[in-house]
């Protein structure tokens, strides 16, 4: 009848000995929704027009997702994707032609890049980038930075973008949405949870402020994009991406598996 406290004694001098990892059970992965209500709460408070999404491999979450706004330079990766598949460009090594148009474009949103790559691609090769995303309401226009473009579309995008580039490019176009200057990640990119990588583009004028873009961590993605319009000025369009972002990726965490 004397055993149980010798039992228990020796039981706990194994567990000093071994320390916290041999007996510590792993974190168990929690399921994430993003926080949508307080997010649209915080927009509707905010002035200007504001439409957001959250894509993950199961759901579409979102507010006034099918909207349609002019992309702003939103549309720059889009036109990397198509830069990287074209014929003579998807079957080689880039040389150093090809890194003058996409680094400027993509990670400084050059835009005199952007339209030289759009005129080497045409409008008909973004058609037929997003019949390939399955997008529903996108158009392209003669400006581009006048295409139209919805919150839920681009999540389609980029929740798995580099699918969409060929294989031998995918590292490429990973590198380039990951490189963005800093003096260009407002917004969004201010609130990403540490551990989770962040590839994005951003689109602005003096009115547009968008960003969309990709949250990875191991083999769990969520797609995110908040597109507004009509901000009184482009310091307060960015401050309401960044309270919109706080707000549908709050209680986002190194374990969570988004739902």
């Amino acid at each position: 009848m004397r055993r149980a406290p010798y039992l228990a004694v020796l039981l706990l001098g194994a567990l000093a000995v071994a320390g916290p990892a041999a007996y510590a059970l792993p974190a168990k992965g929690e399921r994430w929704r993003p926080g949508v209500q307080g997010a649209r709460e915080y927009a509707s408070n905010r002035a200007g027009t504001v439409s957001f999404a959250v894509r993950t491999r199961r759901h579409l979450y979102g507010h006034d997702s099918r909207m349609t706004m002019s992309s702003a330079s939103v549309v720059k990766a889009m036109l990397m994707v198509t830069y990287l598949n074209r014929k003579g460009v998807r079957d080689r090594k880039l040389n150093g032609a090809d890194h003058a148009l996409l680094a400027p474009m993509v990670t400084r949103s050059g835009n005199v890049a952007a339209s030289r790559v759009r005129d080497i691609v045409g409008n008909g090769a973004l058609e037929h980038l997003a019949g390939r995303v399955g997008m529903r309401d996108f158009a392209t226009a003669a400006i581009w930075g006048a295409t139209q473009i919805t919150a839920a579309d681009q999540t389609k995008l980029f929740l798995e973008i580099e699918r969409y580039v060929v294989r031998r490019h995918r590292d490429t176009a990973l590198r380039l949405l990951s490189s963005i200057v800093p003096r260009q990640r407002w917004g969004v990119a201010r609130v990403i949870p540490r551990g989770w990588a962040f590839y994005f583009k951003g689109g602005w004028t003096s009115a547009v402020q968008h960003q969309v873009g990709l949250l990875r961590r191991g083999d769990r993605r969520i797609a995110i994009a908040v597109l507004t319009t009509g901000s009184p000025s482009a310091s307060y369009g960015r401050e309401t991406e960044r309270g919109v972002a706080l707000r549908l990726l709050r209680d986002l965490g190194h374990g969570s598996i988004p739902r």
